[in-house]
């Protein structure tokens, strides 16, 4: 398994993102390059590429993820605010382009009372004018919650949405355990179910990255609220066979649960121990300041 963490880029980058990646005893890791909170993006030369990469190969890290800015909703029905995601992920392709990443996660987008089926519209229409099919990674849309207006939600929603752009080669899928069981999936019954029906839908093919988080909500509970593992509704064993599972054998395998607790997380889902660690009320940086 590939396990990591979401991490910091505060101030020198990726050798940040690597240096707190190895002291969790990683083999992966995400970073968002831009602040969620708006405002021009730190240059991408800035982040020490050259000096990274290498350190990354000797500490066995491999196949880090970039997460879209949450300020990016392709599925608006705003001109201004559907042509500013058009601009931001299209600079953000490049951005990891340079970096030499593979996946860029971003959350389908929101309708804000427009419906899902013109959502999914929307959404198919920005990414048809930003793909070229020239792009050297994939986009993966992650699976959401069912909370609010957000689109992709269901399978089916993903499937539509992936139906309707021209490059949908460059396309690939991100699942949130916490966003999967709040939306109405048992992972933690029918596990398999769960992939059958993503392959019969949308095809394992374009499953590239899992973000692993458990939920304060219980299930089909369509609300977003990452717990620490081991401390939410979907529980330590649940989690494990997730992690476990043969389709994530090879994926990138993303913690983004509160508290900075992500060494003994990793080891926990692991088997290294089954000592569930004590939340804290600080935060990790979940943005590149």
């Amino acid at each position: 398994m590939k396990l990591g963490a979401n991490v910091s880029v505060a101030k020198t980058g990726l050798l940040r993102a690597v240096d707190e990646s190895i002291s969790y005893d990683a083999d992966t890791y995400m970073i968002y390059t831009r602040s969620n909170r708006g405002g021009p993006a730190r240059p991408i030369e800035d982040f020490h590429r050259d000096e990274a990469l290498p350190l990354m190969e000797n500490h066995h890290l491999a196949d880090p993820v970039v997460h879209l800015s949450y300020l990016v909703n392709l599925a608006s029905p705003k001109e201004d605010t559907f042509g500013y995601g058009i601009n931001i992920l299209t600079e953000e392709i490049r951005r990891v382009e340079y970096l030499g990443f593979r996946y860029i996660v971003m959350h389908p987008g929101s309708h804000v009372g427009q419906g899902i089926d013109m959502g999914i519209k929307r959404i198919a229409e920005g990414l048809n004018q930003i793909l070229s099919g020239n792009e050297e990674l994939f986009l993966c849309l992650e699976t959401m919650a069912g909370d609010g207006s957000k689109v992709g939600n269901r399978l089916e929603e993903i499937a539509e949405i992936i139906s309707l752009v021209q490059h949908k080669d460059k396309l690939g899928v991100c699942i949130d355990t916490c966003h999967n069981y709040s939306a109405g999936y048992d992972i933690v019954n029918d596990l398999d179910g769960f992939f059958q029906v993503f392959d019969d839908l949308v095809g394992l093919d374009r499953l590239k990255v899992a973000h692993i988080n458990d939920s304060k909500t219980p299930f089909s509970s369509h609300k977003d609220r990452h717990a620490n593992i081991g401390r939410g509704s979907l529980g330590l064993a649940a989690l494990r066979r997730v992690v476990r599972h043969p389709v994530l054998a090879d994926k990138p395998l993303i913690l983004e649960t509160p508290g900075g607790l992500y060494g003994p997380e990793i080891a926990l889902l692991r088997g290294l121990t089954d000592e569930i660690p004590e939340e804290r009320t600080s935060k990790s940086a979940t943005a590149a300041d």
